[in-house]
């Protein structure tokens, strides 16, 4: 739960950061990329259980 609570606080200085900056904010500004990371994330989990599972 730290990690968590830690990289939340991390992006939000970043984008307050780049803000302030006036320069584009460094994440993706549509919901299905935010999505897509987290199928990404998935994808590596289930492949792990597959390689278990196999060996």
């Amino acid at each position: 739960m730290k990690e968590i609570l830690l990289a939340l606080l991390a992006g939000i200085i970043v984008g307050i950061l780049f803000r302030f900056l006036k320069l584009p904010l460094p994440a993706p500004p549509v919901f299905s990329a935010i999505v897509g990371v987290f199928g990404v994330y998935f994808g590596g989990i289930i492949a792990d259980y597959i390689k278990a599972l196999f060996s």
